[in-house]
């Protein structure tokens, strides 16, 4: 599977892997040759993991604990890939927008994917290997959703890290770009978006008129990490099915 695309004894690092598109990212990667560790907060998800797919290693860490972090991600690695996919939706209006819930999504969703990709970064570079990033963003980084004040503006930053991440670590053949995608169809989001009510409005925005599949996801990273992306940094990767163009 996916051999043409080149993984193949390369060395990943997956975040949020124990469920949804982190899962299936770090499964797809390993099937496909490469050597996965897979980091979640949740013991049972990684155990899961492993039943289904023996091959991979994991980490389970809470990524708002940087020196837990620091320690774990450093003797586990070098990397050559890494997918920042961890994420944290804390939907509140913006008039009840707590701290608590301001400071997970910014710990999870910048804080994390910022210290997590210095530390590999830094890997990349003392081994002299060129190296792939991809971070997973956000529709709701380009556009304004209602009870998402805290998930848009964290995803938005998070487009702007990637930027920079690119910006200065292209020098050392690291490349760094994001995938947008819409709603994605893991467990969580079918029974998030089971309602027809609340998913007609926002399957009548995408033109596709559909949602996205997990697969649509996996296969975007994949090529982003992949050298058939070789020219490719600092770009994001629409998977909203014309969601932006309406």
């Amino acid at each position: 599977m996916e051999a043409h695309l080149g993984f193949r004894g390369r060395r990943a690092l997956v975040t949020g892997a124990g469920k949804g598109i982190g899962r299936a990212v770090a499964v797809a990667l390993s099937r496909a040759g490469a050597r996965v560790t897979a980091l979640s907060r949740t013991t049972a998800d990684l155990e899961s993991l492993t039943r289904e797919c023996p091959g991979i290693e994991t980490l389970c860490l809470d990524l708002a604990d940087w020196e837990a972090v620091e320690a774990a991600v450093g003797a586990a690695g070098p990397f050559e890939l890494l997918v920042n996919n961890a994420a944290v939706a804390e939907l509140q209006s913006f008039l009840e927008v707590t701290r608590s819930a301001m400071q997970r999504s910014l710990d999870v969703n910048f804080g994390a994917v910022l210290h997590v990709s210095q530390i590999v970064a830094r890997q990349m570079i003392a081994q002299g290997v060129p190296g792939a990033i991809v971070n997973v963003s956000s529709q709701a980084s380009k556009r304004a959703l209602r009870d998402h004040a805290v998930y848009c503006s964290t995803k938005s930053a998070l487009d702007m890290l990637s930027k920079v991440m690119a910006m200065e670590l292209g020098p050392h053949k690291i490349r760094v770009n994001t995938v947008n995608p819409t709603v994605v169809m893991t467990d969580m989001g079918r029974i998030n978006w089971s309602d027809p009510q609340k998913s007609a409005a926002m399957i009548d925005r995408i033109p596709l008129g559909k949602f996205a599949e997990v697969d649509d996801v996996v296969n975007s990273i994949l090529f982003l990490l992949s050298d058939k992306s070789a020219m490719t940094t600092g770009s994001s990767l629409m998977i909203d099915g014309g969601f932006l163009v309406s």
